[in-house]
């Protein structure tokens, strides 16, 4: 029997898991997953490397180690999680050279107070991919209006670039603009183009779990019946946009220089309302050429009763439009909405920045 993960990978969608901690490598927890939840890439986060942190005692030898030479907290920081990407690098190795580099790819973030900080973005994703020295590496860079231009910059480098913190098809456009911008600027610096790949990081359930909010405040039946349609419509015309961007004579240049297109993929796809389907923004979304990165618990979900029966995108955008222009007429600005979910996904970030900042110090002074 083919599984719901197999057939969701058969469907062209590629699974990264949304975790990763030492334990999890050392118990070869990762290496089961790919085995047997066909995952084929890691995204990781400040608020995930604070949760592994503070978890267990897999990190007490390298706390002790870094106290006794003296490390500070940043340094300390940025010494622990370069290492477990690093070794989560070499795990997948193998499903980065068996395709190409599109899969087998291990993300780590910059510090999310950079957000606005252009030059500091682009020097601190150099060190990140310098220090994992490895390729399969991918530096996560949040999409702010000043983070466009890192994101170029990066990638004229030569550097595998996440792009995360999408929630505006506007945004979107731009990022893809970036890519492009970038990869010209790497052609023209004689980097292989083959080598360079990108994702386009569409942030889901957080779309919905604030529109949703606003219908409910508005309380009308027009708009608690569109409840739980934001996110889907918002990811599916993203997907339009993707397949409009890479279809032009642009793009066909880059192309035909060896270049790889960006992915959209599906990031925050885990439910927050109870009220849906724990997988709802997994079978919503299945569409060739995608990433969708999980927690385990939507994973394990996934892996149980995910009902996968092909794609879930394409012949959607007419629908998903017109779910996009009820909110409107129902009083729902999806200007307002991506704006202050930009706004607040930053100050999340910068947040978990925070508290990893807080979980290595007092491992330190332990």
């Amino acid at each position: 029997m083919s599984t719901p993960t197999q057939k969701l990978s058969d469907a062209g969608v590629s699974i990264w898991l949304d975790d990763l901690s030492r334990e999890r490598l050392s118990s070869g927890n990762l290496d089961e997953l790919i085995e047997n939840r066909n995952v084929v890439g890691v995204t990781t986060n400040p608020t995930i490397f604070a949760q592994a942190l503070s978890q267990g005692d897999a990190y007490d030898e390298q706390m002790k180690e870094l106290a006794q030479a003296g490390a500070d907290v940043e340094d300390a920081v940025f010494t622990v999680t370069t290492d477990d990407v690093r070794d989560a690098c070499d795990v997948f190795a193998t499903i980065y050279d068996a395709t190409q580099g599109v899969d087998g790819r291990v993300s780590i973030e910059v510090d999310p107070r950079l957000a606005h900080k252009a030059d500091d973005t682009v020097a601190m994703a150099q060190r990140l991919h310098e220090s994992v020295g490895r390729e399969n590496v991918m530096i996560k860079i949040p999409a702010t209006e000043a983070g466009l231009e890192p994101i170029a910059a990066t990638l004229a480098a030569g550097i595998s670039v996440n792009v995360t913190l999408i929630f505006s098809l506007e945004r979107y456009r731009a990022v893809i603009n970036a890519f492009m911008v970038g990869l010209e600027r790497a052609l023209e610096n004689g980097h292989d183009l083959s080598k360079i790949h990108s994702v386009a990081s569409f942030f889901v359930s957080r779309v919905d779990a604030e529109v949703d909010k606003q219908l409910e405040s508005i309380g009308t039946d027009e708009a608690l019946g569109l409840k739980g349609k934001a996110g889907l419509a918002n990811a599916r015309l993203a997907y339009q946009v993707y397949e409009e961007a890479f279809s032009t004579e642009r793009w066909k240049r880059l192309e035909e220089a060896g270049a790889q297109p960006q992915r959209p993929l599906w990031a925050s796809t885990g439910t927050k309302d109870p009220a849906y389907s724990d997988t709802m923004y997994v079978t919503g979304l299945v569409v060739q050429n995608t990433v969708n990165t999980m927690p385990e618990k939507t994973l394990e979900a996934t892996a149980d009763h995910a009902e996968i029966t092909g794609d879930t995108v394409s012949g959607t955008y007419d629908q998903a439009e017109a779910d996009i222009n009820a909110l409107e007429k129902v009083g729902v600005s999806y200007n307002d909405v991506v704006e202050k979910l930009e706004t607040e996904g930053i100050k999340k970030f910068e947040d978990s920045w925070e508290e990893l900042l807080d979980t290595v110090s007092s491992a330190l002074r332990q």
